[in-house]
């Protein structure tokens, strides 16, 4: 699901409301630089970081807009399903 706000992607650890988060979540969280985007025909490296407070809660409303079963998936598990947002990471000499 495309969550894009100013350049910037949201990725929602939902994983259908399983109990457990997906594994390319801890795969993320173990290495947040191992991540590429692509958008259409674009393609960059970002970095992943998980969102939490006030900012998860702006990219979690704008994911349940874009995608509104995010928010039944919330419904069926006891874990706060992670946002990680994907930045781009500029490019190194």
């Amino acid at each position: 699901m495309r969550v894009e706000h100013d350049g910037k992607y949201a990725m929602v650890a939902s994983k259908g409301g399983a109990a457990r988060n997906p594994k390319w979540y801890l795969n993320l969280k173990a290495d947040p630089e191992a991540l590429m985007v692509q958008d259409g025909a674009e393609r960059f490296d970002a970095t992943a970081r998980e969102l939490h407070g006030e900012e998860r809660e702006i990219w979690w409303q704008r994911a349940v807009e874009a995608y509104p079963t995010y928010a039944r998936y919330q419904e069926r598990t006891k874990r706060q399903i992670p946002v990680l947002l994907a930045e781009r990471r500029e490019d190194r000499p």
